[in-house]
């Protein structure tokens, strides 16, 4: 079989990127297509570590290392070989969140992205903006893997560098302001124009 697909989803928490994703899967399975959905931060031993053993020492840099070592061994051990196998891989969050937040954290975006400078580049990577209050509100209630990365001004200079890579021509831009269905609406049609 030929080389798979590679689509990424990003996005602050409350974007609606998992929702998004889970539909797609289901929508591309039912068309026959092999899909695989996966996410990161991949192995949940890396963030662990990081936050028990290493977390007074924690900064924008270490957490930007760990991501990318979790982030290698999920290209080796996941998104790699099913692409191989000609599957439609889709992921939830990828190199592009690591710029984004560590950015926030205060390491340079070209720092971030040489340090991610291994990872594949996706044939589609799409960015679901939303106002980070909204995004909030949205996950009100919600339990978080990563509560320290949810304060509102922290989310606002996030959501600044999503939009950088946007400008950079490196993420797709959809409204996710909107209702779900409009949202789904405009990300499947972008990832089925992509295979026909």
């Amino acid at each position: 079989m030929g080389r798979g697909l590679f689509i990424v989803l990003e996005g602050i928490d409350g974007a609606g990127k998992t929702s998004v994703a889970n539909k797609l899967v289901e929508d591309l399975e039912s068309a026959g297509y092999r899909v695989v959905y996966t996410y990161e931060p991949y192995d949940t031993l890396y963030i662990e570590i990081l936050k028990k053993q290493y977390n007074e020492y924690r900064d924008a840099f270490l957490d930007a290392l760990t991501y990318a070592a979790d982030r290698l061994i999920h290209l080796k051990k996941v998104i790699l070989p099913h692409l191989r196998e000609g599957a439609i891989v889709i992921c939830d969050r990828y190199f592009y969140s690591s710029v984004a937040y560590q950015t926030a954290q205060g390491a340079s975006l070209d720092w971030v992205l040489e340090v991610n400078s291994f990872a594949l580049k996706p044939d589609l990577a799409i960015y679901l903006d939303v106002e980070p209050d909204v995004g909030i509100k949205r996950r009100s209630g919600l339990s978080s893997r990563f509560p320290e990365y949810e304060e509102l001004e922290f989310l606002k200079r996030v959501r600044n560098n999503y939009l950088e890579l946007v400008k950079k021509g490196l993420l797709r831009l959809i409204d996710a302001n909107r209702s779900f269905d409009e949202v789904y609406s405009d990300v499947k049609r972008i990832v089925f124009d992509l295979l026909f």
